[in-house]
């Protein structure tokens, strides 16, 4: 009973000691608001730039995932030229390949055991009009009619055009909505008409709306059957081929597709591929690529700044120290020890440090609020992100704090009494 009533006793001895450090070191932030505040600051822009950055990297990957990968999750492609590369003598290289045809399309769909849904696609750039109205730099896309079952975009208004019309080459097409709204203001466009070259197309469908992804606008385009594109821009164009098969078939559908073509175009043993397979993953290998760079400076930028912020802390609690040093010696003159002293300066290095990233934490949830309200960008700050910046604030005060505390508990109580 002895033994647990002074340990007791020991214990909350200890709380208190604790609890007056923090009294103590809240009385002096509040003392010096305007220092405290500054302190802050420095840590606050650190942490909130690092929360951005944060906010802005995995919010351009889930974009470039829903906008630029807009595939479904089974579908491969299969074309003559790259789909994501960053080496353009590869792009200029396989120019000169054989052009994929509809017969080998024919034949990946006849052949391949593990594809679903076999379609064909190519595409041109041309100007579409209608009455009065125009509109450059018009995507022009042919398509078989599976191709509503294989892309992962759906017709709004509307229906997509069928197989019997693209097997009679029938003049229908499905529209986006930019053109609706550069050349049907105000109208209902289905049953309307729309000049591509010298033919006139009725409209019969509206795809949803995707929007501008990375400055280009995804909305621009006119989608006809893929006979009536290869009649307007010749038997030369080259098409993309487009698989759409089960999960557990994926692989396998790339594989036999990949050997069919090779016997087509009559590739033996080492010879390297006239053709390139993309799928949703090969967009995302390319954007890791690239935005990885970009994640590597903004992650050192984020990080010279949380550096600049415990730099500005430390030589502001220095000062501190100095201004305050007949403050430590009447500590010290009646009774409080080092590590009071030390406690004491830590304390008040770690608060403002805690109070700087979580302004810095609500800084960049703000952000990402805005960035989410007025634009697209699908930003948010993941939970993690928001304990990480929290934690590294913790960790600064903690570094850049211990140098000035110590500076604090060294000093001798009888020359810091005679300080002025």
């Amino acid at each position: 009973m002895g033994v647990d009533k002074i340990n007791g006793e020991t214990l909350s001895i200890a709380m208190l000691a604790v609890s007056d450090n923090l009294a103590q070191c809240v009385a002096a932030l509040r003392g010096h608001k305007l220092r405290a505040s500054l302190t802050a600051l420095g840590l606050t822009m650190g942490v909130a730039t690092l929360i951005t950055v944060m906010t802005v990297v995995q919010g351009a990957n889930l974009y470039v995932e829903q906008k630029i990968a807009n595939m479904g999750t089974n579908v491969f492609q299969i074309a003559r030229t790259p789909f994501a590369v960053t080496d353009f003598t590869i792009i200029i290289k396989a120019l000169k390949y054989r052009k994929i045809e509809i017969d080998d399309m024919d034949a990946v769909a006849a052949a391949c055991s593990a594809c679903g849904e076999v379609g064909g696609s190519a595409s041109a750039t041309v100007r579409a009009q209608s009455g009065n109205k125009e509109q450059q730099d018009v995507n022009l896309y042919g398509q078989t009619a599976n191709m509503a079952d294989i892309d992962s975009r759906t017709v709004e208004f509307g229906r997509y055009f069928t197989p019997s019309e693209a097997e009679h080459k029938a003049n229908v097409c499905v529209i986006g909505d930019t053109i609706v709204q550069q050349l049907f203001l105000g109208m209902d466009p289905i049953g309307k008409s729309v000049r591509v070259g010298s033919d006139d197309f009725l409209v019969i469908g509206v795809m949803e709306k995707i929007g501008s992804v990375l400055g280009q606008d995804q909305d621009n385009f006119v989608i006809i059957p893929l006979s009536d594109f290869l009649r307007l821009q010749g038997l030369n164009s080259s098409i993309t081929i487009n698989v759409k098969t089960s999960k557990p078939n994926f692989e396998i559908a790339q594989d036999q597709a990949h050997l069919i073509l090779r016997a087509r175009r009559h590739l033996l043993g080492g010879a390297e591929d006239d053709f390139f397979i993309g799928t949703k993953e090969s967009y995302m290998a390319l954007w890791r690529s690239i935005s990885s760079a970009f994640f590597g400076v903004f992650i050192m930028v984020s990080a010279i700044s949380v550096v600049i912020g415990g730099i500005v802390i430390m030589n502001v609690m220095l000062v501190s120290v100095t201004l305050r040093r007949r403050e430590i010696g009447v500590r010290r003159a009646v009774g409080a020890t080092k590590q009071d002293i030390l406690r004491q300066f830590m304390m008040e290095s770690v608060v403002q440090c805690l109070v700087g990233g979580f302004a810095g934490v609500t800084l960049g949830f703000l952000v990402a609020l805005a960035l989410r309200s007025f634009t697209p960008f699908p930003a948010s700050v993941q939970t993690w992100v928001a304990v990480m910046g929290v934690l590294l604030s913790s960790a600064v005060g903690l570094f850049f704090g211990i140098y000035p505390a110590m500076r604090a508990s060294q000093l001798d109580p009888v020359v810091a009494l005679r300080s002025d």
